[in-house]
């Protein structure tokens, strides 16, 4: 199998993300990719500013049925394409992810975890449900929802072999570095997806914005980690595309073949998780 994950910007013009995510599906299907993962957001941009977010600068709400969420099917054809937009519930918005084919829908989430004043934007999600797809079970998070090792790991128990985390990741904003490899955040997103990997012993696909959306500076780095926690490929902080090829059941079943660390669990012992 292929998994090619996504670092690029996408901004509020969904014409221009249209466009955009029509260029992306076709090099990722002219290098033979079985699952694409776009980043959060990638329909109507992230916000611009996350400790006080700007009222009349929000991205467009859509619902599931929306037009461009119909084109972005369309163009998925036989790929299984993750990619994230701003769900629209009545007058509540939400920071969502859609996971779809050609035929329509497989999966669905709504991001659990908000940073900063993104409650001020956006509802949260409450669960995290893996769903079947025609490459294997298959799980979402997006951005901060990556930090609880929880999320994933409530994913993993469920039957998921792939993680697909789709985020809109900036670099610091109170301890920003001049250079975006030497950001605080820059480290923690990485340790990040190596340590949901090698925890659950999953494939995982991180993709990530990239460029500037008002005083957020996106880090990029999309990658794609196997289950002992190694990165397979990766992008810089400027846009690209991650591309690995691997076989996803012969490799989870080999990182587990000595020590399962699900099947070693003590629920018992995590009284305080409750």
């Amino acid at each position: 199998m292929r998994i090619a994950a996504v670092a690029a910007h996408f901004g509020r013009d969904l014409d221009r993300a249209l466009r955009k995510i029509a260029g992306i599906v076709g090099d990722a299907r002219d290098a033979g990719a079985d699952l694409l993962v776009l980043p959060d957001a990638t329909l109507g941009g992230y916000l611009s500013d996350l400790r006080h977010p700007d009222p009349n600068s929000l991205p467009p709400g859509l619902a599931e049925d929306s037009a461009e969420i119909q084109q972005v099917i369309a163009l998925a054809g036989p790929m299984v394409v993750c990619f994230g937009y701003a769900e629209a519930v009545g007058q509540q918005l939400y920071n969502s992810a859609l996971c779809v084919s050609g035929d329509g829908v497989l999966g669905r989430h709504r991001k659990v975890h908000q940073p900063a004043g993104e409650a001020l934007v956006y509802a949260a999600g409450e669960t995290f449900e893996p769903f079947d797809t025609p490459i294997g079970r298959l799980g979402m998070l997006i951005d901060y929802d990556k930090t609880f090792p929880e999320a994933a790991r409530a994913l993993a128990l469920d039957g998921a072999a792939i993680l697909a985390c789709l985020s809109a990741w900036p670099a610091s904003v109170t301890d920003r570095a001049s250079r975006l490899p030497q950001d605080r955040q820059s480290r923690l997103f990485d340790l990040y997806d190596c340590a949901r990997a090698a925890e659950n012993q999953v494939v995982w696909a991180s993709a990530n914005q990239t460029g500037v959306m008002g005083g957020l500076r996106f880090l990029g780095q999309a990658k794609v980690v196997g289950p002992g926690g190694d990165v397979l490929a990766r992008t810089s902080s400027k846009g690209g595309l991650a591309l690995a090829e691997l076989d996803v059941e012969a490799e989870t079943a080999r990182s587990r073949r000595i020590l399962h660390h699900l099947q070693e669990l003590k629920p018992a012992a995590y009284q305080g998780l409750r």
